[in-house]
């Protein structure tokens, strides 16, 4: 796919907190759904859309990112020694990505996050792709934005419908609708469900231009003491129409227990190898439930 995004940014500097003990020394962005870790679904929607460049925001105890993404000369010597070629396979084809790793020191945020880029992004559009909301790989949702993106020529994030109840977990959009896709007039972080402007919720797609940098650069602290990416894309709506697309795929919150859970059950249950068994199984489960 011929594209002009060629470049994203994964923010994974973050702490992992919903999923401690286990991110205490290990990236969460490292947990695996079945046997791909959620770092590399997200590389892997990008490469289906074209994106050439990966820029990854790290943090402490986030060195285990760049080893997987490193080749592993002992491992494929002996996968090659035993014949094991479809495994190798697998293992080889993200070997030679164009990968760029950045430290965030100090956690200050997304809009933070996305800011570190900044010198590898340079004057160019580009993705961010938070790899905790996992978007079925049969859904091609970021091509449908690069698509909207290469026709509008303005920033676009993906949008997603949630229950009233739930809008406070989420940055929230005040919108209309304009053919296929929503002009959005303001967006709101986190508010109380009688505040919500709408039940759109802003999700970990985005395509945005590089005017943002001048904004997070001048950002000031926003909620958590952090530097908002939220806060950044309100003061560019007032100069610059920004663009919502609703997805009409599948997304898991898989920065949620419950919601990866969910992506671990239905992708085992798509994956060739383990369906049958792995259906028999939950099967006999739901008999032995009270």
């Amino acid at each position: 796919m011929k594209t002009t995004i060629k470049k994203a940014i994964l923010p994974a500097a973050g702490l992992g907190t919903r999923f401690l003990p286990a991110t205490k020394a290990s990236p969460k962005e490292m947990m695996p759904i079945v046997d791909k870790p959620l770092i590399q679904y997200a590389v892997e929607e990008s490469l289906s859309c074209g994106i050439e460049d990966f820029i990854i925001i790290t943090g402490k105890y986030k060195r285990t990112i760049e080893d997987h993404f490193d080749t592993a000369y002992r491992l494929e010597e002996k996968l090659r020694a035993s014949g094991k070629e479809t495994i190798l396979e697998e293992l080889n084809k993200l070997n030679n990505i164009n990968l760029a790793y950045i430290r965030q020191r100090v956690p200050l945020g997304l809009g933070h996050a996305i800011l570190c880029a900044r010198p590898f992004v340079k004057d160019e559009p580009f993705a961010v792709i938070l790899s905790d909301d996992v978007i079925d790989p049969e859904y091609p949702l970021l091509k449908e934005m690069i698509k909207v993106y290469e026709k509008k020529k303005c920033p676009v994030i993906a949008l997603e419908e949630v229950p009233g109840s739930e809008v406070h977990r989420y940055g929230i959009v005040d919108a209309k609708p304009e053919g296929a896709v929503y002009k959005i007039k303001n967006m709101v972080e986190k508010p109380a469900p009688d505040k919500a402007p709408s039940n759109l919720a802003i999700i970990g797609r985005y395509i945005l231009t590089p005017e943002i940098f001048n904004i997070l650069e001048k950002q000031k602290p926003g909620a958590g003491g952090e530097i908002q990416l939220t806060d950044a894309l309100k003061s560019i709506v007032k100069k610059t129409p920004i663009y919502g697309y609703l997805i009409k795929g599948k997304r898991y919150d898989a920065g949620d227990k419950l919601g990866y859970l969910q992506a671990t059950v239905d992708f085992a249950l798509k994956n060739k190898e383990l369906s049958e068994g792995f259906k028999k199984y939950l099967v006999e489960k739901v008999k032995d439930l009270p």
